[in-house]
C-alpha cells in the first residue's frame, strides 16, 4: 500500500519484459458490491480490487447494515434484500470515488431513510447535476449545491416512478444510476444512450437474475421483486493494464503479457487507437468470465505515427486518455485528440494537468476546448505535478522509462485509488522506479 505522503522517482529503463499482474477492475467491482449488498443471500466476490475507491463503497454499505467480510482474496457479502437497507447515521463519505457517489445518488434516492453524501476536496468539486436532475424526475426528493456539487442532500420514502430519458451526456455513471432506481421505479425505466457507454451494470445485474433488456441504444429496466446473490469473478482492470500496454509499446526491445484482463468492447476502444497508430498488440484467449469478455493482451515494441483520434472512439477509451497521450507523445508525427471536454472534470482537468506535464518534458502540445494537439518527441528528465490525479501519476511514471533523465512525480498518494500495487507491479517488469 502507498504511503501517505507519495511522489514517484522513474529513471529510464533500456526494456521492460515478463507477465504483469493486475488488479480487479475497479468499475466491476463497485457494481458488484452495490448489487451483493441489496440481493437476497451471499454473495462471493472474488479478485475484488483493494484499493481506497471501492473500500469506500464497502464501508458505505457497512453503514446500512450490510455484513461484508473482505479476506483480501475475496469478499463475502450476506445481502439484506432490496428494502433491507438502513441507516442510524445519513451521512456517508465517499472519499475520491465519483463512481460510488454517483451510482449510490440513484439506490439511496429510493431508500426509507435521509442520505447525506459527502466526498474528499477532490469530490466535493465534481459535478452532480447530470444525476440528480434525472433523479428528480424520477420523484426523488434530491438536491445538491447551487452550483452542481457534492453534499448531496436525499429525502427518503419516496414513491419512485420510471422514466424515459435520453441521455444528454455518454456517462456510464449517469446511465447506471438510473438503472439502480429503476430497480425500485414503478413500471419499466427506458434509458436512451446516442453513443454506446460501458455496459458493467448491464452486465452484472443478469448475473443477479435481473436481465436488462437492450435493442439498439434503447436499455430498459423493470420494477425487481428480487435480486439473488451468486459467485463474480472480477476480471483484470483494463484501465490499468493500460499502462504496461502503453509501456511495452514505447521501450525499445519489450514484450508484456497480461492475462485475465477484461476487454469489454465499451471500454477498451485504447486498444483501437493504438492498433491505428502502429501498436503491435494481440489479444489471445477470450472468453466470458461472470458475463465480461476476459483475454490475455500481448504488447510488444512499436513503431508509432501520430493520428487524428476518431471521435466515436473518445467515450470507451475516456479514463485511458493520459496514457494514450504519453503514446502520442512518443510517435512520429502530431496527433489530435478531440471531443473529450469530459477529461475536464476527472479528479483533475486531465488535459490541462497533461499539458503542464508535457511542458516541464519538452513534449509540444497546443492545447484544445476539447483535447489537444501531441507532437511527437523525447522526454527529457524532470518533475512533474500529478495535480493529486492517480492517472495523470501513473501515465507520467511510463514516460519516464522512455526519457532522456528521470522524472520526478509528486503527489501520487490517490493512485491508491485504483492500483496500490502500482510501483511494485512495475518493479517486477522492469521499470527502474521508486519512491522520493
Amino acid at each position: 500500500m502507498l504511503k501517505d505522503s507519495v511522489n514517484f522517482r522513474v529513471h529510464p529503463s533500456p526494456s521492460i519484459s515478463g507477465k504483469a499482474v493486475i488488479p480487479g477492475d475497479k468499475s466491476i467491482s463497485h457494481r458488484a458490491i452495490i448489487l451483493s449488498a441489496i440481493a437476497d443471500g451471499n454473495s462471493k466476490i472474488n479478485n475484488f480490487l483493494q484499493g481506497d475507491d471501492t473500500l469506500a463503497t464497502i464501508d458505505v454499505f457497512k453503514k446500512m447494515g450490510v455484513d461484508i467480510k473482505n479476506n483480501e482474496n475475496f469478499i463475502k457479502v450476506k445481502g439484506v434484500g432490496l428494502h433491507g437497507l438502513y441507516a442510524d447515521d445519513p451521512i456517508f463519505d465517499f472519499g475520491n470515488s465519483g463512481t460510488s457517489v454517483r451510482l449510490l445518488a440513484g439506490l439511496l434516492s429510493a431508500q426509507d431513510f435521509d442520505s447525506h453524501l459527502i466526498g474528499d476536496e477532490s469530490l466535493m468539486k465534481r459535478p452532480m447535476l447530470r444525476v440528480i436532475k434525472p433523479l428528480q424526475e424520477m420523484n426523488a426528493k434530491i438536491t445538491c449545491t447551487n452550483s452542481g456539487t457534492l453534499p448531496i442532500n436525499i429525502i427518503g420514502n419516496q414513491k419512485i416512478k420510471s422514466i424515459k430519458y435520453k441521455l444528454p451526456i455518454a456517462s456510464a455513471q449517469l446511465k447506471s444510476c438510473l438503472l439502480l432506481a429503476g430497480l425500485y421505479a414503478n413500471g419499466t425505466t427506458e434509458i436512451y444512450e446516442k453513443i454506446e457507454t460501458r455496459d458493467h451494470t448491464e452486465r452484472m445485474l443478469t448475473n443477479f437474475l435481473h436481465p436488462v433488456i437492450k435493442k439498439d441504444n434503447q436499455i430498459y429496466i423493470k420494477q425487481a421483486n428480487r435480486l439473488i446473490g451468486c459467485e463474480i469473478d472480477v476480471p483484470g482492470d483494463f484501465s490499468s493494464a493500460a499502462y504496461f500496454i502503453v509501456g511495452a509499446v514505447i521501450t525499445p526491445n519489450s514484450n508484456i503479457i497480461l492475462e485475465n484482463i477484461g476487454v469489454n468492447p465499451t471500454r477498451s476502444a485504447m486498444l483501437k487507437i493504438l492498433k491505428l497508430m502502429g501498436a503491435n498488440i494481440e489479444i489471445k484467449d477470450e472468453r466470458l468470465i461472470s458475463g465480461e469478455p476476459v483475454a490475455t493482451i500481448y504488447a510488444k515494441t512499436s513503431k508509432l505515427v501520430g493520428i487524428d483520434i476518431p471521435e466515436d472512439l473518445v467515450p470507451a477509451a475516456i479514463d485511458e486518455f493520459p496514457i494514450i497521450l504519453i503514446a502520442a507523445a512518443c510517435a512520429k508525427g502530431k496527433t489530435k485528440l478531440s471531443g473529450a471536454f469530459e477529461l475536464r472534470i476527472k479528479e483533475s482537468d486531465r488535459i490541462q494537468s497533461m499539458a503542464d506535464g508535457f511542458s516541464g518534458l519538452g513534449i509540444k502540445t497546443e492545447l484544445l476546448d476539447d483535447g489537444m494537439i501531441v507532437e511527437g518527441g523525447q522526454f527529457s528528465g524532470g518533475i512533474v505535478d500529478s495535480s493529486n490525479d492517480h492517472r495523470i501519476a501513473m501515465a507520467f511514471s511510463i514516460a519516464g522509462i522512455v526519457a532522456r533523465e528521470p522524472i520526478i512525480i509528486n503527489n501520487c498518494k490517490n493512485v491508491s485509488t485504483s492500483f496500490p500495487s502500482f510501483v511494485m507491479t512495475a518493479k517486477q517488469v522492469g521499470i527502474n522506479i521508486d519512491y522520493v
